[in-house]
Formats: structure tokens, sequence, C-alpha cells
């Protein structure tokens, strides 16, 4: 089981990066602010000549965004694509501009999300907002962007082999799910959303990881950090979250760290893929679950064991993954 990273450890690593080679792409779901922008920034400190997508829907503050990252790296290639990643839809038209340029991504970073007070909010595809943007869109873009990933682990030059996918939300909090309401339509609020949201997400990590043994799937927790989630909270619970967040900075995670232990996170060898995983026979890890891995804010395993490998044992995983492959055709087939 892997320990905590020191932040020693994790500095020493990045600025090792450039050993990866040059010209890694990278896509960032939500890289505008937060911690996907804390991330992306530290990944055009550290790696060489890399193209970057960033995908979300403020232009304004993408503009803004790319031009700090052609500061912080002149050779690096940055582009915004415009899309509402709360419909389905929005996400097939961003991986069709990606895929259209890019035959191989070594990094899907997913940290899209909402912070609401709002009982279940449907969009016009039928889906939940914060559950869509917590959950099936990060999944969805997985889906379709696994062919590319896939091709990023086979590259000849190993060093440019990386091939990974985080998503950023609450490993270590699973709770037990309700099976026979898995997207929630009834008994819907914001901490079964959570639940269900965070269960899953450790769940699909895992499958995936089964499924795609050449690319390493996280989920991490990234603690408390100052991310900008709240912008759509409305006046009144926006400035509550900001209180408390004021209020808890002894215990919060800061923002460079932040995006420089995600970066770690993205590129380090302490986390393989399932087929590299096999020669290094970590024997306290079930061979089916090797290339998934469930990270705390400073790089330790974590994970409600007992729960996820019953509900792997039981086919609750399975049956996770069949009800998103149909909650996206229910989606994309709804008028």
């Amino acid at each position: 089981i892997h320990d905590m990273v020191s932040l020693a450890t994790v500095r020493a690593h990045n600025a090792s990066l450039k050993s990866l080679g040059s010209g890694l792409v990278a896509v960032f779901v939500g890289g505008t602010s937060g911690i996907g922008l804390y991330t992306v920034r530290e990944f055009a400190r550290y790696t060489v000549s890399p193209t970057v997508y960033l995908v979300g829907r403020n232009e304004t503050q993408a503009k803004q965004v790319i031009q700090e990252l052609a500061l912080i790296n002149p050779s690096g290639k940055f582009q915004f694509i415009k899309t509402d990643a709360s419909l389905l839809r929005g996400v097939d038209s961003a991986c069709e501009v990606i895929q259209k340029k890019e035959s191989r991504i070594n990094l899907l970073f997913l940290s899209c999300g909402i912070f609401t007070m709002k009982g279940r909010d449907e969009t016009c595809e039928g889906l939940d907002k914060k559950f869509n943007l917590h959950y099936y869109a990060r999944m969805r873009f997985i889906n379709n962007l696994i062919p590319q990933l896939t091709q990023a682990a086979s590259n000849k030059k190993s060093e440019n082999a990386l091939s990974r996918v985080i998503t950023v939300l609450g490993a270590g909090h699973e709770t037990k799910i309700d099976l026979n309401n898995l997207d929630l339509k009834t008994n819907y609020n914001l901490n079964s959303c959570d639940v269900h949201v965070t269960t899953m997400s450790s769940l699909m990590v895992e499958e995936l990881a089964s499924r795609y043994p050449s690319t390493t799937f996280i989920h991490t927790y990234p603690g408390i950090v100052k991310s900008g989630i709240s912008r759509e909270a409305g006046p009144i619970v926006g400035r509550l979250v900001r209180a408390v967040m004021f209020l808890g900075r002894p215990w919060m995670v800061a923002e460079q760290e932040c995006g420089e232990r995600h970066l770690y996170v993205a590129t380090s060898g302490r986390f393989p893929s399932g087929s590299l995983a096999r020669g290094q026979s970590r024997i306290d890890v079930p061979e089916n679950r090797r290339g998934g891995y469930l990270l705390s804010w400073d790089g330790a395993e974590v994970g409600n064991r007992k729960l996820l490998d019953e509900y792997h044992a039981s086919g609750v995983a399975k049956k996770v993954w069949e009800h998103t492959e149909d909650m996206f055709q229910m989606a994309l087939t709804r008028r």
C-alpha cells in the first residue's frame, strides 16, 4: 500500500520531468480554474514542448490562462475548446475537435464540477447537472478518448509512453449506494449525489483499469483547496462557502502544492498501469485491480476497501459500468 509522499519527493520528481521527452499531449477538463488550473500550471512549467487542451465554458478566463501558460512555457501549444460539459453532446463535440488533431493523448485530467444547493436539476438530456459534471461527463470523456490514451501507451519511445486518467473528486469517502436507483431519479439530495458520484467513480477507476490495462486510472481526493467551485452556487451560498474556506485555512492545501502533487500523481512511475504493474507483482493488490488507484491529497492510498471489494465480488462494478453506458444512450437519444 502506498504511504503519503513528501513534498520534497514531489518536487524532485517534477523537476525531472524532462526525462519524459518532448511533445506530451494533455487534456484538462475544468482547467481554467481551481485544481485543474493549479495542475496545468505545473504541467506547463515542467514539461518540454507540451500540447495542452483546456476544455470549458469561460472563454475570457481561458484566454487569460493561456497567456499565463505561454509565459511559463513559450515552447508549449495551448488551446481552448469551448463546450458545455454538463451535456454529453458537449462532451462529444469537444472530443471530436481533439480527435481530429491528436492520435495520442498522454494525460486526461478531469476536475469539472459545481457546488450547488439546488435539488435535482435535470438538463435537456435527462441527467442531473451536478451528477453529470462529477460523473457521467467525466466517464464520457474517458470512453471517447480511450483510443488516443491506448495509442499513447504503445509509443515505441518508452519515455513518451505515459497514459493516464485522473478524476479529482472524493477518493476514500465511499459509502453504500442505492443499487436500484443509481442515477438518483428519485430520493435525490446533495448528500446522496456526493455518495453516488464518489463511490461510482472509485468502482469505475478500478473497472476501467482492468478493461484497459495499458492506461493508469486514478481517483483523487484533493483535500480542502480553494477551487472556485462555488461560483454557480448563488450569492448567499457562495459567501457561506467562502467563509467556511477562510475559517478552514489552517487545514487547507496550498494552491501550488495541490498542483504540484497532482502533477506528481499524473506522471510518477509509482502508479503503473495494469500491464506494467504485472511486472512489479504487488501481492497485496488483486490482479483485476492493478492500474487503478484511489489516492488522498498527499498521495497515500485510500478507499473503503471492505465495501469496494464486496461490490467488485458481487458484480456491482459491472452493473455500474452497464448503467453508465445505458445513461449515455438514454441522454444522447433524448430529444
